[in-house]
């Protein structure tokens, strides 16, 4: 039966996942290190985690692990401080750091350009601190010496200022001084800085709180930063003037409470020239101490720049090795580390060539061992697939991921997703824009892959191959309905309509023009006295438009002659519903002829005979048969009514009315069909359960005589003081090697069956679930594919009313060149947004349904889980899709 349904798919890499087999690796403990990573930089292995017991503290390594966190942190901290200094990173070789420097110094390394990093940051803010105070009361000394032009008395009480001592020392903070000599008198004033947009406030509140007694002078300054903060602001400099140590303590809280920088102010003019020059003096040498700091930051900077990328990599190398290890076991001795890995067969002779060299590279004696095992456990999906058929696996493995060696509808989908999107995207016109659109991206492959393009870009640009095969459908799809942009064309000849006159005979041109046509002579070459009448010309000469009988259809497509007629939309409508059913059907037959190769792949007949041949019955003795109606009726031209044909087959048994009648014999055909199609359903529910119930209690039967065999045996060696052959476990082996039901219930049981036990109940209701939604299916799946005339139909209609109603209608009426380019524009948004953005992505989402439901239902279970190795490159991919 293989050879009779060989289509050739097995010969295609991606019909069905990789072969894959679980191996024993075992690592000696002090090459292990190095073992582990030459094989993440192959990427070919799956290691299982054989610690699940332990918590991520008690594994071997997990201190190792702990040190990579601790490295990431700090690289992470390095990142920023890049960022934020507008220090470019620099490229080197992806194997630069890490042939250069070992883990272990890289650590030192980090360790000391962190404490010196951070050494730096502090003594470069306490520099820029000391520098912003200095400002400002260089600022103050300037702003408010203009309020102390004379020497201010009130009577013989001298006004001095109840603010801290000015002090030199970068150390010592400005703001937190102490007071300027002593009191002479209750009347004093205070001078500092504060932000523009609260000196109304600030001066309010002060003024409330003495209850007027005191005075404010304030004057704007240009933007300084802020030494508390480090931000820039505006403010303006301020003195208030008071009397009583009472208002000086108030003035002093007030300050304080809106984040005014108070500053000593002397008195005297000579002791504030004094003042202003030593400030300006510490202002220069703090500015070349800054300038100096900034400039070693800057080597620093670049010197972190140069290396993060390779330090990056080099730590995230070290953690996923160590996490690889972690799930690895230790033997009773401690020397050698043992792992089970999923994988490819075919990669087993590369994967011991790199154990071999990473044994001589680390310069031991032992050599690591991998080994195939035997188990029951069912093995990770792995398909190795390339730029083009990437994007439709991934639509396949969006819906669930393929069992191991189940059929891939990865296959067909690549000629069935872009040709059911066609069937509802059919304008050649719109389909020229798509395919240019996946031509651009297709031109600019290489420079658009390395590029962070956003969700959606990115999104759209992973599927570039598969929206190129939609607009290459769309584009014969558009041929077939004689559709640019709504419009028909006449590329594939003219119309084979012929105008007619009452009398039935062929209209030709007269030799004078009919009234109403503009010129007495008929322009172009085609308008000729004595030449028939072209059908769009018709209706000026009287005649009526008809399609000869016996004459050929139209050259491709759907004739022009219909756009534009009262006929067309019913005409269109009864071609497409057709079309979808006869598409429908067909591709329905494929999923269930793909489950007929997973039987055959799995050996299992019986689902063969008890599922996919009455299924196949069922199907198309109801709609095949509708399929085969449909297409004599298109060949012979009758009219009958399939609606009827087919409601009759089933409430009349079979019954046809003679005007419904395609072809003798009908009658007995049609009773036939029905009467199998209802006997398929039972057999679709009841042999398979009972098949299985029988197979398991011989299974059953077989085991118990076997037990009593071995015990025999066994009894019958201990007497002559011998042991079996092959030890404790050689009962168990060869159950596993003599009993075929043990390990797979019966092939086709679908996981009711596994081992010893076996719940009748259970699979008859699975079977029963399961042929209930294949007949209800049947029908409902066969309606759903009416969306693809639907959408089609849709598209058509939306393209007619923006073509006609807004370019023709409008555009052209006015005769004006204004409004037609207004029109145009208009056409162009309508065209590229609704048509080519919504209705696009509508035909896709319905084209993506239909795979889904209604044909990978037929045989695709998609509870298989995929096959992701230990991979440096895979790594590098995700932390890549993090970042962006």
């Amino acid at each position: 039966m293989q050879r009779l349904f060989d289509f050739g798919f097995e010969h295609i890499d991606i019909w069905r996942s990789e072969p894959m087999t679980l191996a024993q690796l075992m690592i000696p403990a002090e090459s292990a290190h190095d073992t582990i990573e030459a094989l993440g930089d192959i990427g070919m292995l799956q290691f299982k985690d054989l610690n699940t017991d332990k918590s991520a503290f008690q594994r071997n390594y997990a201190s190792q692990v702990k040190r990579c966190d601790e490295l990431a942190r700090k690289l992470r901290f390095f990142q920023e401080q890049v960022d934020k200094a507008g220090v470019k990173l620099t490229a080197v070789g992806p194997d630069a750091e890490e042939k250069t420097v070992q883990f272990d110094e890289l650590e030192l390394k980090l360790e000391d350009t962190e404490k010196e990093l951070l050494e730096i940051n502090s003594n470069t803010e306490k520099l820029q601190r000391a520098y912003a105070e200095l400002n400002e009361m260089q600022q103050v000394l300037e702003k408010a010496g203009g309020f102390f032009d004379q020497k201010t008395r009130f009577g013989d009480v001298t006004i001095e200022s109840y603010d801290r001592s000015f002090g030199i020392d970068v150390d010592t903070s400005l703001l937190e001084g102490g007071a300027v000599g002593d009191k002479t008198s209750k009347v004093g004033f205070l001078a500092g800085t504060i932000q523009q947009d609260k000196v109304n406030a600030f001066e309010r509140l002060l003024f409330r709180a003495t209850r007027g007694n005191l005075f404010l002078k304030s004057a704007p300054l240009e933007e300084l930063r802020d030494p508390a903060s480090g931000e820039v602001q505006k403010k303006s400099v301020f003195v208030v003037f008071f009397a009583g140590e009472r208002s000086r303590q108030k003035a002093q809280k007030i300050c304080d409470a809106f984040s005014a920088n108070r500053y000593p102010f002397p008195e005297d003019v000579s002791r504030q020239r004094q003042m202003h020059g030593e400030v300006t003096a510490r202002l220069r040498e703090l500015q070349s101490t800054n300038e100096a700091s900034e400039r070693q930051r800057d080597l620093l900077m670049h010197s972190i720049a140069t290396g993060l990328d390779g330090w990056t990599t080099l730590v995230r190398r070290e953690k996923a090795v160590y996490h690889t290890m972690n799930k690895l076991s230790l033997d009773v001795t401690s020397k050698v580390l043992i792992a089970e890995v999923w994988v490819p067969v075919a990669a087993m002779d590369r994967i011991q060539d790199v154990l071999n060299v990473a044994a001589e590279n680390s310069n031991t004696l032992l050599r690591s061992i991998i080994q195939p095992l035997n188990t029951a456990e069912e093995p990770p999906t792995h398909y190795e697939t390339n730029k083009f058929t990437e994007c439709f696996q991934t639509i396949v493995e969006a819906y669930g991921v393929a069992r191991y060696r189940e059929v891939n509808p990865a296959v067909l989908t690549i000629m069935t997703f872009p040709f059911l999107f066609a069937v509802m995207f059919g304008d050649w016109g719109h389909a020229t824009l798509m395919l240019l659109f996946a031509g651009f991206m297709l031109y600019k492959e290489k420079s658009l892959m390395g590029q962070d393009l956003g969700d959606m870009v990115g999104m759209l640009f992973g599927g570039r191959y598969c929206i190129l095969l939609m607009g290459l459908y769309s584009i014969y799809t558009g041929f077939i309905y004689n559709e640019w942009f709504s419009m028909p064309t006449y590329m594939f000849g003219h119309s084979h309509f012929v105008c007619y006159n009452s009398t039935n005979q062929v209209v030709l041109y007269p030799p004078v023009a009919p009234a109403g046509w503009g010129n007495a002579t008929y322009p172009g070459s085609l308008m000729q006295v004595g030449m028939p009448v072209d059908p769009r010309d018709c209706t000026h000469f009287g005649g009526t438009i008809t399609f000869p009988y016996g004459s050929m259809p139209f050259n491709m497509g759907v004739d022009p002659m219909w756009h534009g007629r009262k006929t067309e939309l019913p005409y269109l409508n009864s071609l497409k519903m057709k079309m979808s059913i006869l598409i429908g059907v067909t591709h329905m037959n494929f999923g269930i002829l793909m489950s007929l190769f997973n039987n055959l792949n799995n050996r299992d007949m019986l689902s063969t005979i008890c599922e996919f041949i009455p299924q196949m019955i069922f199907l198309n003795s109801i709609f095949g048969y509708l399929c085969l109606l449909i297409t004599v009726k298109w060949v012979t031209g009758q009219y009958a009514d399939l609606y009827n044909v087919l409601i009759r087959m089933f409430l009349g048994l079979g019954d046809v009315l003679p005007a419904n009648q395609l072809f003798s014999g009908q009658k007995g055909l049609q009773q036939f069909l029905l009467a199998i199609a209802f006997i398929s359903v039972p057999c679709m529910l009841v042999p398979k359960p009972l098949i299985l119930k029988k197979r398991w209690e011989e299974s059953q039967k077989g085991k118990a005589q076997r037990a009593v065999e071995m015990s025999s045996s066994h009894a019958y060696d201990e007497d002559d003081g011998r042991r079996p052959e092959g030890g404790h476990g050689s009962s168990g082996n060869l159950l596993t090697k003599s009993d075929p039901e043990a390990g797979h219930g019966g092939g086709g049981g679908h996981g009711h069956g596994h081992g010893d036990h076996f719940e009748f109940g259970e699979v008859m209701v699975h079977q029963m679930i399961h042929t209930i939604e294949f007949v209800l299916g049947a029908v409902s799946n066969t309606a759903s594919y009416l969306r693809l005339w639907a959408l089609s139909l849709a598209h058509s209609q939306l393209s007619a009313v923006f073509f006609d109603k807004v370019l023709m209608q409008v555009g052209l009426q006015y005769n004006n060149p204004i409004i037609l380019v207004v029109c145009f524009f208009i056409f162009a948004l309508a065209t590229l947004g609704v048509l080519m953005v919504m209705e696009s992505l509508s035909a896709f989402l319905h084209a993506l349904r239909l795979h889904w439901v209604e044909y990978m239902n037929k045989f695709y279970k998609g509870d298989g889980y995929k096959f992701v190795p230990f991979s440096f490159a895979l790594l590098a991919e995700e932390e890549k899709e993090g970042k962006a």
